[in-house]
């Protein structure tokens, strides 16, 4: 009993609510109220078009915040007006648990305790289950794993479980990300954006309990499956095209080129090899003719190829806008010269009269020719470079 006064007396002190969204689950609904009850009365539950008994249930619970959506639109939309009348009614946090009866309410001390003890409160939580368990079957462990992998990709983040629908949300923080989607795929979208948006997200350990002879699962194999992976695609494109760029730009921008060359150059864990390789790959491809897609080349290769990312973006920035006329000018008259082309190209051509496109095979031969050449060139000094500072230390 004391543990349950304590545990009441903290969802008080910081302001958090419990939220209930729910649809055709009738069978275990008035268990998973009653139960989160013992803890608190801070609960808002989301009908979500209901065609079952469960509008019955509810009117047992007049004071309960209620919301009744006339008709089904998914889980996603349901915990999006739940948030956002927690946020109006006060609260800080909302604790999320299902209605099918696989969550054990008295987990609730998980959250809060973790909440409670963590250094940042701007924290998402998610509720760990043991996938392991013989009752949880076989689909769900394995999309939970195919989840997670897509999460680190997209994050850097690991995580054990990144599927449960237990967990708990800064409500202040979750309100002002923008989102798309309003079915099962809202709970991989949500903690997508949390992270890139600097919310801390994490796991703690949950139970569960699958009872197939009440639980009603409304998740559709194909559609939903489909869904979360056309979301999935979405988020890598985004992830390679704009994230890690903006955090590598925000991380150069912040520590400046000094602190940049003193910490990641100079004092990262990596092998002089390893180093050398980052930097001659960063050339090569900044200098390469392929505009738009340095950066996605760039930390593609470097992941695959196990280098520094941070080095190897950073040095892709040879191509900034100031060099690009010098780049352009050097590139077509080493394809000019390896072509045996007379032609000279000088920074005077460079105007609306010139037209590249008549020297496209000279600037691609010369570019990749110039990009492979700096590379072995910058790469060989960076390895002599980083070598005598290894010996030096």
């Amino acid at each position: 009993m004391s543990d349950k006064i304590t545990t009441q007396q903290k969802i008080i002190g910081l302001k958090v609510c419990v939220l209930i969204p729910t649809y055709n689950n009738d069978r275990t609904l008035k268990r998973v109220i009653n139960g989160v009850l013992k803890y608190t009365e801070s609960v808002i539950i989301i009908n979500d078009g209901s065609t079952d008994t469960t509008s019955q249930i509810l009117e047992e619970y007049p004071s309960l915040e209620q919301i009744h959506i006339p008709k089904n639109k998914g889980k996603g939309n349901a915990l999006r007006l739940g948030f956002k009348l927690a946020e109006e009614t006060g609260f800080e946090y909302a604790i999320t648990i299902d209605s099918d009866g696989q969550h054990f309410p008295e987990d609730i001390s998980v959250f809060i305790d973790a909440l409670e003890n963590s250094e940042t409160k701007n924290i998402l939580l998610i509720g760990a289950r043991n996938m392991e368990h013989e009752s949880v079957p076989g689909g769900s462990s394995f999309g939970n794993k195919f989840s997670n992998f897509w999460y680190r990709l997209e994050t850097g983040i690991e995580l054990s479980d990144t599927q449960s629908g237990y967990r708990m949300y800064p409500l202040k923080e979750i309100n002002k990300i923008k989102f798309y989607t309003s079915k099962f795929e809202f709970e991989i979208e949500n903690i997508v954006k949390a992270a890139w948006r600097g919310i801390t997200v994490k796991n703690v350990p949950i139970k569960v309990l699958y009872d197939e002879s009440e639980r009603v699962s409304h998740f559709r194999p194909f559609k939903d499956f489909a869904r979360i992976s056309i979301l999935n695609t979405w988020f890598v494109l985004v992830t390679f095209l704009f994230i890690k760029p903006r955090n590598l730009f925000r991380k150069f921008q912040e520590k400046g080129i000094k602190r940049f060359f003193k910490e990641d150059l100079l004092a990262s864990h990596d092998t002089p090899e390893t180093k050398a390789k980052s930097i001659a790959l960063g050339v090569f491809i900044g200098l390469s003719p392929l505009w738009g897609i340095h950066t996605l080349l760039v930390l593609t290769l470097a992941v695959f190829f196990k280098l520094n990312k941070a080095i190897a973006f950073a040095f892709s920035n040879v191509s900034l806008p100031p060099f690009i006329p010098f780049i352009l000018w050097i590139s077509l008259h080493i394809g000019a010269l390896l072509l045996g082309e007379e032609k000279s190209f000088f920074f005077e051509d460079f105007n609306g009269d010139f037209e590249l496109l008549k020297s496209l095979k000279t600037y691609i031969v010369g570019s990749f020719v110039f990009a492979f050449g700096a590379s072995i060139l910058s790469g060989g000094i960076g390895y002599i470079t980083l070598k005598l500072f290894q010996k030096k230390k």
